[in-house]
């Protein structure tokens, strides 16, 4: 069994631990920039392409560079730099402890704290969609160096990717800790050369320098005219992979992303981007792929090598962060529980989940399959991202505005600048809706659905099991007016509403006619913050005849370990939790769809689908099956 973590994951990255900010630095370099790092590989030929109708003369290509630029100045560096990871909460980051954070300041179960909950799960839904773009469309664009070096096996390039993403998906289950230690300096080859590269090509044009000059991306909707902005779903691919610098902060502190980003990865990936451009301007021919024509000849193999590990890398960073998003979203209630495997001991948050990862598995192939190049993929690419960006930037308005009272005078400001820089790549996105965009909005849907169906039948279940239920203050006088028999033990009932009689002490007296001699009854309760504080862990209220109410509570971002948590608080409130005198009584129950409920029919169906397949409870819980009893019951819904 794993050895929680007792503190929050940050406490050792606020003062750098044994590691040391060099230490983390690299580690960001390695986990953090994997998406948005390998985006060179793409971003200007797919501005180049025939349906933007651009030619790649000077102001054009300055043009283009400068958006590029001012992109990753205001979006990545200005937002997420700079301004919202000051919005982390309890040290975590990431687009649902944003959400959590914001609940915070806000009335319990009111309509903001509602409509904000809508936002954060369809964040989190686009962010699945994006993660399911994000492997095949850059192993594709590392791979299609093939192209380039060898037209004639361009035909592999579709079998390579498939097998490296049934290596990459099937290798999970091993864990990532050791294949993670070479993420860094990987990672930090792979930035070294593509700025190396970029340095060579602008030495022959050195005017592209140019692009700095925020006047070249004005002068480009100037001659563009209004369609000049469709471009910006060209542009908006430099910037994918820039809301991971915010998700990953929990992991790393904000000190080694933010120096890792502002002086080693923005640096390279805009000397990479000039190199291109200056590479176009010398030859326009080359647009059909700058990266790897950029690239001299002898050095092309082994860059496609680097390229592809590159991307394997960023692919690895998606997977991770759809399991993190995945255990946090199930700690909130917000998807069914599911089998987590922990693949590090000494690292609690190190996870593997089955179920998350066949279905990536699934999607990723299946788009390599569909779509064949990251060129055809690239305009699927951005609209999820955009959506996730703008909600990233409207919960950080209302957080600025319920917190920052001394900053807010000027972030609500830039909040405005934000959400017209994300809607203008939000509407440039869209209009590839037919072209591939429809492909993360479908996914975003789906899921968005999906979570939504399991968060409103659980409530409707838990208002069933409350209406139908018994009042523990009222049941347990007339209970022991003439009390069963007593046996010896400690029985603990789990339970989601307090102060309700379980089903299963129903069940348990019904047919075995007994009590035992100490009777619990356990709620687990997820908090909005990542970590339980200690002194919030457990609250034991002995309710007479040695009858308990216990309250267990989890951060989202723990392992919730039931066990564990009552052996180490034992001496709280006069009850001993011997493991191996303990049995825990569980109802499961089974869900009947009706028509006069609240939601429509084929969601009450849906909800009883997921909740049939949903892991128990119990398993969650890591309660051992040997001390489990469980009970069945039956509720309409």
């Amino acid at each position: 069994m794993p050895r929680p973590n007792p503190t929050p994951a940050h406490a050792d990255h606020l003062g750098h631990g044994k590691i040391g900010l060099t230490g983390l630095i690299v580690g960001a370099i390695g986990v953090v920039f994997g998406d948005i790092g390998t985006s060179p590989l793409y971003t200007i030929k797919e501005a180049f392409l025939p349906h933007y109708g651009l030619t790649p003369d000077h102001a054009t290509v300055l043009g283009v560079l400068s958006l590029i630029f001012w992109a990753l100045m205001i979006v990545v560096t200005l937002k997420y730099v700079t301004i919202i990871m000051r919005a982390d909460n309890e040290g975590e980051g990431g687009i649902m402890a944003l959400m959590a954070l914001v609940q915070r300041t806000l009335p319990k179960d009111s309509r903001p704290t509602y409509v904000v909950g809508i936002l954060g799960i369809f964040g989190a839904s686009l962010f699945f969609g994006d993660g399911v773009i994000t492997p095949p469309v850059s192993v594709l664009g590392a791979l299609e160096g093939i192209q380039v070096v060898a037209p004639a096996f361009h035909h592999w390039i579709v079998p390579i990717a498939v097998a490296i993403m049934l290596v990459l998906f099937m290798g999970q289950r091993f864990g990532t800790a050791k294949v993670g230690r070479v993420f860094g300096p990987v990672t930090i080859v792979w930035f070294l050369s593509i700025a190396a590269i970029g340095i060579l090509n602008i030495t022959h044009y050195p005017s592209v320098m140019q692009a700095f000059n925020p006047w070249w991306g004005v002068l480009f909707f100037m001659t563009h005219g209004w369609h000049g902005i469709f471009i910006l779903g060209a542009v908006v691919l430099a910037i994918t992979g820039g809301e991971a610098l915010y998700a990953d902060m929990g992991h790393f502190g904000v000190k080694p992303i933010r120096r890792a980003w502002t002086f080693f990865v923005l640096p390279s990936l805009m000397l990479n981007y000039l190199g291109q451009g200056a590479l176009v301007l010398q030859d326009p021919a080359s647009v059909a792929n700058p990266f790897y024509l950029g690239v001299p000849e002898w050095a092309r193999y082994p860059m496609i090598g680097l390229a592809t590990a590159a991307a394997v890398i960023a692919s690895q960073a998606v997977i991770t962060g759809a399991f993190s998003v995945a255990r946090q979203a199930m700690q909130l209630g917000y998807i069914p529980r599911m089998a987590i495997k922990h693949t590090s001991r000494e690292t609690i948050g190190q996870i593997y989940i089955p179920g998350v990862n066949w279905a990536l598995m699934v999607a990723v192939i299946a788009l390599v399959l569909t779509f064949r190049s990251s060129t055809a993929l690239a305009s699927a690419y951005g609209v999820s991202v955009s959506g996730t960006m703008l909600i990233d930037t409207l919960l950080l308005a209302l957080v600025a505005r319920a917190r920052w009272t001394d900053s807010r005078w000027w972030v609500l400001p830039l909040c405005v600048v934000f959400a017209v820089i994300d809607i203008a790549f939000l509407i440039a996105n869209g209009v590839k809706f037919l072209d591939g965009a429809w492909v993360p909005i479908a996914l975003g849907v789906l899921v968005f659905t999906l979570l939504r169906t399991w968060r409103h039948g659980r409530i409707l279940l838990y208002a069933e099991i409350r209406k139908e239920g018994l009042q523990l203050d009222s049941f347990l006088p007339g209970l022991l007016l003439a009390p069963p028999t007593r046996v010896p033990g400690t029985a603990i009932f789990l339970t989601a509403q307090l102060g309700m009689v379980p089903h299963a002490l129903l069940h348990n007296l019904k047919h075995n006619k007994v009590l035992h001699e100490r009777n619990v009854f356990l709620t687990v309760e997820t908090l909005n913050v990542p970590y339980s504080p200690k002194d919030r862990r457990l609250k034991i209220s002995p309710i007479g005849d040695n009858f308990y109410q216990v309250l267990v509570r989890f951060g989202f971002m723990e392992v919730p370990d039931v066990p564990l948590a009552l052996m180490r608080s034992c001496d709280q409130g006069g009850i001993y939790f011997d493991p191996m005198d303990t049995t825990y009584f569980a109802s499961r129950e089974t869900i009947v769809a009706t028509k006069h409920h609240g939601m429509p029919v084929w969601r009450d169906k849906l909800f009883a689908v997921m909740h049939r397949n949903a892991a128990p409870a119990t398993n969650f819980f890591r309660i051992p099956g040997n001390r489990l009893v469980e009970l069945g019951a039956q509720v309409e819904i």
